[in-house]
């Protein structure tokens, strides 16, 4: 099991105190830290004394440099032409977040590091590797693909992270994290972190980790203080898209992050919103081209755009500190990902404004939400200026049905509406067509008439 880090150390309030050396400290303070944010006091003393650690910590909190300098600090300096460190994230953009951090820390160091994800070409990627790499960070299925290839050795490996490993698991990545703890050496620290700790997690620790230290800033799946959160109830569609704009015509809704549930709504609402906004909206999702993600994600970044639309393979990957709102357009069914969609405001204890919109089927969605988190979300009334349309027979019976599974998951012998009336419909059908038994009287009669 692993051990807990004492709850009453103090956190450090100084990166001078944290033992780094001085090419760090000045990376440090050219990034603008000024100082070490819970996670990084508690986590970068004991990585650096060897540790393998079980940390968990919200979203937004400076935990990809908790983990990124002290990897930094054992490394040194360049040395040799095989990665002595590798991060595995669940998604590109993730990948392509963390690299930058290192890039920016690793700055007045010789450290080579290369990111590796897939929706792109092998060979520039390749290409890089062969150049020589110290920490290599890389999405599970791209890894593996350039590790049978024959061009990657991971027989120097010291140091394997796993960030996020609540939505590796959700993702499907398990198989090939397992396969690839078949291939590297035993003798490696082992670094743990996830902003919560479903079932399967705490299986991949037991696993994965060897006397571990587990270090939690905030309990498990906790939201930033920082983050006003609110909710609105909406009947449908149109009117959630209503709602948007009244939101989107207010000047307060400087750098807006609209989260839907599948990439269908994001490229329906994303479109909607360019017809009305122009050159003000992007929209990412997982069937987009990863240069086209990332410069919807650069152009949201410098301010070039103010809305960005996105599904929730994006949610772990977009660290902008500037974000005012974001817009739960529709809740989410995997209930852990609502804690790293409203991460992406008050990030670095900045303020944020998280709103969600949710109609008669997803209240199930919010009452699980509310449990997960452990607070109840602030109703707000309903804008009067803003129309409610009719909502249309189809998304009505859409509606229907899912709260139907829904309260089948609750209650399995529950057999739903649709159930009964379709059980009903066949039955009354069967007997319409059961072709009735003759009498013996009447087919006596029959055949004296013949």
């Amino acid at each position: 099991m692993p051990e807990n880090s004492k709850s009453s150390q103090t956190p450090q309030k100084e990166f001078t105190d944290l033992k780094l050396n001085k090419q760090l400290l000045m990376a440090t303070q050219e990034a603008g830290y000024e100082k070490p944010t819970p996670i990084q006091a508690k986590a970068i003393p004991s990585i650096l004394s060897g540790h393998d650690i079980l940390g968990i910590a919200q979203t937004g909190t400076g935990k990809t440099a908790a983990f990124v300098l002290p990897i930094l600090k054992k490394l040194t300096y360049a040395q040799g032409e095989n990665p002595r460190a590798l991060i595995l994230t669940p998604t590109r953009e993730l990948a392509i977040q963390i690299d930058n951090h290192i890039a920016q820390l690793a700055k007045y160091t010789d450290l080579r590091h290369v990111c590796v994800f897939g929706g792109t070409g092998f060979k520039k990627q390749i290409e890089e590797i062969e150049k020589g790499v110290d920490i290599l960070t890389a999405t599970p299925g791209r890894l593996m693909d350039i590790y049978f290839r024959e061009v990657l050795i991971l027989k120097q490996l010291k140091i394997l992270v796993l960030d996020e490993a609540d939505k590796m698991t959700d993702m499907g990545f398990m198989p090939q994290v397992r396969r690839l703890l078949e291939i590297i050496p035993t003798k490696r620290q082992n670094l743990l972190f996830s902003a919560t700790m479903p079932n399967k997690v705490v299986e991949l620790a037991h696993e994965f980790l060897e006397f571990p230290q587990r270090i939690e800033v905030t309990p498990q799946a906790t939201t930033a203080e920082t983050v006003e959160q609110s909710v609105y109830f909406v009947p449908n569609t149109r009117t959630k898209i209503n709602l948007l704009m009244k939101f989107l015509e207010n000047e307060n809704f400087s750098r807006v992050i609209v989260f839907v549930r599948t990439k269908r709504n994001a490229t329906n609402i994303g479109k909607y919103l360019t017809r009305k906004l122009t050159d003000e909206v992007r929209i990412i999702h997982a069937n987009k081209g990863q240069n086209m993600r990332i410069n919807a994600m650069n152009d949201f970044k410098t301010g070039t755009v103010r809305v960005l639309v996105a599904t929730d393979v994006s949610s772990r990957g977009i660290d902008i500190q500037e974000v005012s709102h974001v817009i739960n357009f529709d809740l989410p069914r995997l209930h852990e990902d609502y804690v790293h969609r409203i991460g992406r405001t008050g990030r670095a204890f900045r303020t944020g404004e998280a709103i969600s919109f949710c109609n008669d089927a997803e209240k199930y969605h919010l009452r699980k939400i509310q449990e997960l988190i452990r607070m109840t979300i602030t109703i707000k009334d309903f804008p009067d200026n803003v129309e409610i349309t009719e909502t249309p027979k189809e998304e009505r019976q859409e509606m229907l049905r899912e709260i139907d599974t829904q309260k089948k998951k609750d209650n399995p012998k529950f057999k739903g509406a649709f159930h009964d009336k379709k059980s009903k419909k066949t039955s009354n059908s069967k007997n319409s067509r059961k072709p009735k038994k003759s009498s013996s009287k009447s087919r006596s009669s029959r055949r004296r008439r013949r």
